[in-house]
């Protein structure tokens, strides 16, 4: 007879996230160099354990070829209505409105121009409007969560959307996801592409979240959080958010092209 496996708490995730971070000071303070990006593998984070590559990567002969078969998102031109999550429907989506706008730039400060700037995530109540998504909060009908801008000649994109909910997640029991947004940042080609996400200030389950915990280092794990910025607000309509995005150099945004 098969025993059942413990169940994995939140307290056993969080003493793991505990003594990862120990072991990192302690790597510091024996003179190591601050790791900007977190391990591929981060035991608390579960799946990490299983998805990452551990093989030699495959050389591609013909780079061009991977363009052919690489991903296409949308079939026409950016336009201003891509940035704008709130207008993609007939009706308008619940929750708090916000702004979320920012610059990207390399590590000499120098503005990325005419960047395709995308990001992805669930409304207001926790919810993607996706076929695998189907834990019980309600899915708005009237927001499909997905947008599209370029960057302009000084480096900036900016969004208009829903404020999204925090998640439940199976990496462990109670697990749930802080609030946050998906964002991807696209160079000359397809296969220029980097993933990251941005948090919002002061949320409550950013200690009991294995993901942005495995980014170890505090100033790394710092940068990946929106300012709010009042300045950015606008009256009687939406509340404003602050995020650059560095692509390089020892002040990066971390990514998740190390998973």
């Amino acid at each position: 007879m098969t025993a059942t496996p413990p169940v994995l708490t939140q307290d056993v995730i969080s003493a793991e996230i505990a003594q990862a971070r120990r072991a990192y000071t302690e790597s510091l303070d024996a003179g190591a160099a601050p790791l900007h990006h977190p391990p591929r593998a981060y035991p608390p984070y579960r799946s990490s354990l299983a998805r990452h590559p551990r093989r030699p990567l495959v050389l591609v002969d013909d780079p061009d070829a991977v363009e052919l078969t690489g991903p296409v998102f949308g079939v026409t031109d950016v336009t201003d209505l891509d940035a704008d999550l709130t207008r993609r429907h007939h009706g308008e989506p619940i929750g708090e409105r916000i702004r979320v706008t920012g610059r990207v730039t390399g590590r000499d400060g120098r503005p990325v121009r005419g960047q395709l700037v995308e990001i992805w995530q669930a409304d207001s109540a926790g919810r993607y409007a996706h076929q695998r998504d189907q834990h019980p909060a309600p899915l708005d009908p009237n927001f499909t969560g997905a947008g599209r801008c370029l960057t302009d000649d000084e480096g900036w994109y900016a969004f208009t959307t829903i404020r999204p909910g925090a998640y439940p997640w199976r990496n462990h029991d109670n697990a749930w996801r802080p609030a946050h947004i998906h964002f991807s940042l696209f160079g000359t080609a397809f296969t220029q592409r980097l993933v990251t996400q941005m948090y919002f200030p002061g949320d409550p389950l950013f200690a009991y979240d294995p993901i942005l915990q495995s980014v170890t280092d505090d100033a790394a794990r710092s940068r990946l959080v929106a300012t709010y910025d009042h300045g950015l607000s606008i009256p009687e309509w939406s509340l404003g958010y602050r995020w650059d995005i560095v692509l390089d150099g020892p002040s990066a945004t971390w990514t998740e092209e190390t998973r």
